[in-house]
C-alpha cells in the first residue's frame, strides 16, 4: 500500500494551523439554499464486532462536519456485511465525505473510533453526481482510487490501559507445571452493582466473581481488549482467542484494553494449560487467576507483582506486569477531516536532516563539535539557511510545564566555595528541577562543561544563541517550509536495571503539555514526532491523529548503553513495534546498516519510512551511500559541511515555489481564455499572494498547492538569506 505524505490541498490549510478542534470553515458546513436531496451511502465492512456501528461523516453539518461525535451511523443490512443509510444532503454543491467504524456511546457527546478512512482526498459528491441504488455494488471500506488506507482511531474521552510481559514474567511454582505451556486471557471487570450506575465494594465484586467457571464476572461495558506478539509473523494487536494466548519464554507479549470508566475497572487474568493428552478440539484446563485492581495505579507507568491464585483459592505463582496508562488529551479535540500520521510521498526519500540543528556540540573530540551550540535558534537557523529539508531536535519540560529544546537531562550550575573564592565547583541537577526563568537567569553548563570545567561557549549574550529556546518560540520563528523532526526526551531503563532519570514528570501530563503546543503552532508546518521510548511512541500515535511518529533505536550498537526492553535490541524488533502500533517507521543507528546494508530492506518490506543516524553519519561519502541504501531521511552534524546540494534550500520551499508558479500560469491561462481577457502580461515573481488567495478561491476543482501562498510569500523576506526567492 502506497503512502503518500503531505501532498497539499489548499482546503487543508486550516487543519495544518491546528484548527481542526476549534474552528470549522462556515463555507465548509453550512447548507446552501438549493432543494436537497437524498443520497444513498452504502458501504462494505467485513468483521464488525460487538457494539461497532459503521458510520459516515463529511465536511457540512448534515454529516457531522468531520466532528466524531456528530457522525452518522448507518444500518446493517439484514445476513450481510453490507451497510447503508439515506441522508438528505443540500443539492448543488460539492461535498467530502469519509466512513468509519464506532461505538457509540451517547450520540453527540461520545464516539470511540475504532478505525477510518485516512485516504489524503476524501471521498467526492460531485455537482452532478447522483444517488447509488440499492442494485449497485456497494463502496468497500478504506477503498478508494488512491488506494486502501484504513487507520486505527484516536483517544478522545476513553482511555487505554496496556499491560505488558516480557522476561520470563510468569512463575507457577507447582513442579508438573514447570515445563508446560501456559496460556494467559485478559479480562477487563466492572467494579459496580448490576444496574450499572452505584459502585459496589471491591470486596463484594471480587467474591461475586470467584468461581471456577468465572460465569458471574461483569464484563465492563464497552471494554475491548486486544492482543499482540512482538515476535509473532503478524505482531498487529487482534482480538483475543477464547483460551488467551501462550505466554512466551522471550520477546514481549501486549495487551491492551480501550475502556471508559478507568477508575471502576479491574482486570482478571485467565490462566489455562493443555492436557498434555489433549486431542483435538479439548478444552484446556482452567489452572488459576489473578486480578489487578485500578487501586494498584499509581502513575501513567510503572510495574506490578501480582499473585496467582489456583480455582481452590490457594497460591500458585505469580506475575509480573509493566503497565502504561494513556489518556485523551483534555485541551485539545482532534476530528476527522485529514490525517497524515501514515502517508509519505512516495518520491522522496535521501532527505538531509539536521541534527541538533547544525550539530552535537559537546562531543568529545572537539574537532567533531558544531562551532553553534547545539538545540539553539541560531544552530536550527544555520542549518535552514544551508538547505536541510527537516531538522531534529529535542525536547523536554521545564519545572513549570514549558516545553523548552534541550538533550541531556541534566545540566551543571556553578557555585562557589566556602573557603576558596577563586575555585568554582559544579552542582549536577536534573533540568526537570528548574523553571524556564531559572534555566535562563543562572549559569548554566552542559555536563561535559562541568565535568572538564571548561566552558566551551561565550555567546550566550546573544539572543539566538542561548539555551533552552521554548519549542513554541521555534514554530513561531523559523521558516515554515522547513520540517521538524521532535524528538521526545523520555527516560530509559538500561540493562543493568538504572534509570536515565528518576521520578519524571506524569507521561501524559509530559506529553499533553507538548502536543497542544505543537498543535496550537505548528502551523503549516511538516512535523515528526521520534523517541527512543517505545512507549511514549504508542502515547503519541493514540493522542492524536495529526501527525506521523517515528521509532528511534540504537539497535544491536557496540558503542551505547544497551536497554533492557526487547523492543529496542534490534532493527528487526523496531520494526516489528512499529507494524504493531501502527506508525510511521523507524529511525535506526547507522551503526548496524554499516554492518548489514541489507537491514534497510526490513522496514521498507513493512511499508515503513526508515531514518538513519549516529556518529559515523559525519561523512560525505558514508551519507552518499546512505541514500543510495534507499533512506528516506539521514540526521548528520554539520550540515553546512557535508551537504551536497547544490541550491541551499529545502525541498520543501523548492516544491511550494514551483507549485506558485504552476498556479499562477493556470490562473492566467483562465483568464486570457476568457472573453474580453487583459492581454497584458503579468510577471510570476511579481504576483502578490493575496491576489492568488482570491484567484485560487474562484477555480473549480480545488486546485492544489504544495503549501499555503500567503505563508510562502510572507516568508519571502524573513528567512531568504543566501538568495532572494525570485530566481
Amino acid at each position: 500500500m502506497q503512502r503518500l505524505f503531505f501532498l497539499e490541498d489548499p482546503n487543508n490549510i486550516a487543519f495544518r494551523r491546528g484548527q481542526g478542534d476549534t474552528s470549522i470553515n462556515s463555507e465548509s458546513v453550512k447548507s446552501f439554499q438549493y432543494a436537497p436531496r437524498n443520497w444513498l451511502f452504502r458501504v462494505r465492512v467485513p468483521e464488525i464486532r460487538r457494539d461497532e456501528t459503521v458510520c459516515v461523516i463529511g465536511d457540512l453539518k448534515e454529516l457531522g462536519a468531520w466532528s466524531p461525535e456528530k457522525c452518522i451511523p448507518l444500518q446493517q443490512e439484514e445476513d450481510s456485511d453490507i451497510w447503508s443509510g439515506k441522508i438528505e444532503l443540500p443539492d448543488k454543491r460539492k461535498i467530502d465525505y469519509r466512513y468509519c467504524v464506532c461505538v457509540i456511546i451517547e450520540s453527540g457527546i461520545q464516539v470511540i473510533v475504532r478505525s477510518w478512512e485516512t485516504s489524503l482526498k476524501p471521498r467526492l459528491i460531485d455537482y452532478a453526481d447522483i444517488s447509488p441504488k440499492m442494485q449497485d455494488e456497494p463502496q468497500i471500506y478504506g477503498d478508494t482510487d488512491q488506494g486502501v488506507h484504513i487507520d486505527r482511531g484516536w483517544l478522545s474521552k476513553e482511555t487505554v490501559v496496556q499491560l505488558k510481559l516480557c522476561h520470563n514474567s510468569l512463575t507457577l511454582w507447582r513442579p508438573k507445571y514447570s515445563s508446560r505451556t501456559v496460556f494467559i486471557k485478559v479480562t477487563p471487570v466492572s467494579l459496580r452493582g448490576s444496574s450499572g450506575n452505584l459502585p459496589i465494594s471491591m470486596t463484594e465484586a471480587l467474591e461475586e466473581s470467584l468461581s471456577d467457571t468465572q460465569d458471574n464476572v461483569e464484563n465492563a461495558k464497552f471494554a475491548f481488549t486486544e492482543v499482540a506478539d512482538l515476535e509473532s509473523d503478524d505482531p498487529q494487536f487482534k482480538p483475543q482467542n477464547q483460551f488467551g494466548t501462550e505466554v512466551p519464554t522471550t520477546g514481549m507479549l501486549l495487551f491492551q484494553s480501550t475502556i471508559i470508566f478507568p477508575q471502576n475497572t479491574a482486570y482478571l487474568f485467565d490462566f489455562y494449560i493443555y492436557s498434555s493428552k489433549a486431542e483435538d478440539e479439548e478444552p484446556p484446563y482452567h489452572v488459576g487467576f489473578s486480578y489487578l485492581l485500578p487501586t494498584a495505579f499509581q502513575s501513567s507507568e510503572g510495574n506490578i507483582v501480582l499473585p496467582v491464585t489456583s480455582t481452590k483459592h490457594r497460591p500458585l505463582g505469580e506475575i509480573r506486569i509493566d503497565y502504561l496508562i494513556i489518556g485523551a488529551m483534555a485541551n485539545f479535540k482532534c476530528d476527522m477531516q485529514l490525517s497524515y500520521a501514515r502517508h509519505w510521498k512516495k518520491t522522496r526519500s535521501g532527505l538531509d536532516v539536521g541534527h541538533r540543528g547544525s550539530g552535537s556540540s559537546f562531543k568529545n573530540k572537539i574537532q567533531n563539535c558544531a562551532e553553534v551550540r547545539e538545540n539553539t535558534i541560531a544552530s536550527l537557523k544555520n542549518a535552514i539557511d544551508h538547505g536541510a529539508d527537516f531538522v531534529e531536535f529535542d525536547v523536554q519540560l521545564s519545572k513549570d510545564l514549558i516545553p523548552i529544546i534541550y538533550h541531556d537531562f541534566h545540566v551543571c550550575i556553578s557555585m562557589k566555595k566556602k573557603k576558596d573564592l577563586s575555585e568554582q565547583d559544579m552542582l549536577e541537577l536534573p533540568l526537570k528541577e528548574l523553571t524556564l526563568e531559572q534555566l535562563k537567569l543562572l549559569k548554566v553548563y552542559h555536563l561535559s562543561e562541568g565535568k572538564s570545567k571548561n566552558q566551551r561557549f561565550f555567546d550566550e549574550d546573544l539572543e539566538e544563541h542561548q539555551p533552552f529556546p521554548t519549542l513554541q518560540q521555534v514554530l513561531e520563528t523559523l521558516n515554515p517550509h522547513v520540517g521538524f523532526n521532535i524528538e521526545i526526551k523520555w527516560t530509559m531503563k538500561l540493562e543493568d536495571g538504572t534509570f536515565e532519570l528518576y521520578h519524571p514528570t506524569d507521561l501524559n501530563v509530559f506529553l499533553d503539555t507538548i502536543l497542544e503546543v505543537v498543535l496550537k503552532y505548528g502551523g503549516d508546518r511538516r512535523i515528526i514526532f521520534s523517541c527512543f521510548n517505545p512507549d511514549i511512541c504508542q502515547v503519541l500515535r493514540l493522542k492524536q491523529n495529526k501527525y506521523p511518529v517515528m521509532f528511534l533505536t540504537i539497535g544491536e550498537s557496540q558503542i551505547y548503553s544497551k536497554y533492557s526492553d526487547p523492543r529496542c535490541w534490534s532493527i528487526r524488533a523496531a520494526v516489528q513495534y512499529a507494524t504493531m502500533i501502527e506508525i510511521l517507521g523507524v529511525n535506526v543507528h547507522t551503526e548496524d546498516l554499516l554492518r548489514d546494508p541489507s537491514l534497510v530492506q526490513l522496514p521498507k518490506e513493512a511499508g515503513l519510512i526508515i531514518f538513519c543516524w549516529g556518529d559515523e553519519n559525519a561523512d560525505p561519502a558514508t551519507i552518499k551511500f546512505l541514500k543510495e541504501l534507499g533512506l528516506h531521511g539521514v540526521i548528520y552534524d554539520k550540515i553546512h559541511e557535508y551537504s551536497n546540494k547544490e541550491v541551499k534550500e529545502s525541498i520543501f520551499l523548492l516544491e511550494a515555489r514551483e507549485s506558485q508558479r504552476e498556479l499562477i500560469q493556470l490562473a492566467a491561462a483562465k483568464v486570457e481564455s476568457q472573453p474580453f481577457a487583459r492581454s497584458v502580461p503579468v510577471p510570476v515573481d511579481q504576483q502578490p499572494a493575496t491576489n492568488l488567495d482570491k484567484v485560487r478561491l474562484k477555480q473549480p476543482g480545488n486546485l492544489s498547492t504544495a503549501t499555503s501562498l500567503e505563508s510562502l510569500e510572507s516568508s519571502a523576506s524573513d528567512y531568504q538569506t543566501n538568495q532572494e526567492i525570485a530566481d
